[in-house]
């Protein structure tokens, strides 16, 4: 579900017009429900799957099963005629992408799941602040409260000093702050490259950087747990393909509230499948992280919309 985090950030709607024209707000809702269910069947399945299976590993099989999925994005990876700098760009947001992912599979088999999912919404927080500092974006007073409030949401869930922390914890730190940093180096890359081939670059260079991890790691999988871990593949791709026809059908003030509802699924899901009791803190630091996601997503559509007409908001 990590990997999902930047959306928040980031997409803005396909015909940010008039909503009343081809935008159609209950299918946008339907299709985001759908997206949402298939990312938390991903992070269900890799809780599933358990420690059974070394972290980097798990991540390498996942990405190299995922791999058949680049198939129909071969032609317009070949015709793409990238420079040096592009070429590095890609190489230092792979490693960082690649790093996120192993932490974030280390993770789900340390801590409950809702409060992997609460923690996953730091992202885009983390984009927002390595956005202003260094891609040179501003960050008006009401960006920098809604930060403060996901800090917060962020010092409920841990609460250090009053329980216990474990290696967990740390990692899903380390996952958002490595997923913020590969979206932030895949928005300059926007400008130099298409989506599709930023995507298959990032599918490839990621598991071309698993592969010695893994290897290092490695131990033998049965036809079960390979099953497993392409149905996984499967879910992500699924859930951004229909993050994407979301985003086309319907405004983001439509669509991403109801993406916050995976944190809601997360919970219920941890504790009948997993028996991982409702933490009331957990739960009430993730609302905090999420408003303030969503208040920041929501924000970044008004402004589009109104820089679209000449009246940029200040």
């Amino acid at each position: 579900m990590a990997e999902t985090m930047n959306t928040l950030n980031t997409a803005a709607p396909a015909h940010p017009g008039d909503p009343s024209g081809q935008q159609q707000p209950l299918k946008g809702v339907l299709l985001m429900l759908a997206s949402g269910l298939c990312f938390v069947s991903l992070t269900a399945g890799v809780k599933h799957m358990g420690s059974d299976i070394p972290a980097a590993q798990s991540a390498f099989l996942r990405y190299a099963l995922g791999l058949v999925f680049l198939l129909p994005m071969l032609p317009a990876m070949r015709r793409a005629k990238l420079d040096a700098a592009t070429w590095r760009a890609f190489g230092w947001r792979g490693l960082a992408h690649m790093f996120a992912v192993i932490l974030w599979f280390y993770a789900m088999t340390r801590i409950p799941l809702a409060e992997v999912s609460a923690m996953g919404y730091l992202n885009p927080i983390y984009t927002t602040i390595g956005a202003a500092l260094f891609l040179g974006e501003p960050l008006r007073l009401r960006r920098i409260l809604a930060i403060g409030v996901a800090i917060l949401g962020a010092l409920v869930i841990l609460r250090p000093g009053m329980r216990e922390l474990n290696s967990g914890h740390l990692a899903m730190l380390g996952t958002s702050f490595l997923f913020a940093v590969s979206y932030m180096i895949a928005k300059s890359l926007s400008g130099r490259a298409s989506a599709t081939v930023i995507v298959g670059m990032l599918s490839l260079t990621v598991t071309i950087g698993l592969t010695p991890f893994a290897l290092a790691v490695w131990q033998p999988v049965t036809w079960t747990e390979i099953a497993w871990l392409f149905a996984i593949a499967m879910a992500a791709t699924a859930g951004h393909y229909l993050m994407t026809l979301a985003f086309a059908a319907a405004p983001i003030t439509v669509t991403q509230p109801v993406n916050a509802l995976q944190l809601v699924w997360s919970v219920v899901l941890g504790a009948v499948l997993f028996g991982e009791g409702v933490d009331l803190w957990v739960v009430v630091g993730g609302l905090m992280i999420v408003s303030a996601v969503i208040f920041i997503a929501l924000r970044e559509h008004q402004l589009r919309r109104a820089a679209s007409r000449g009246t940029l908001a200040g």
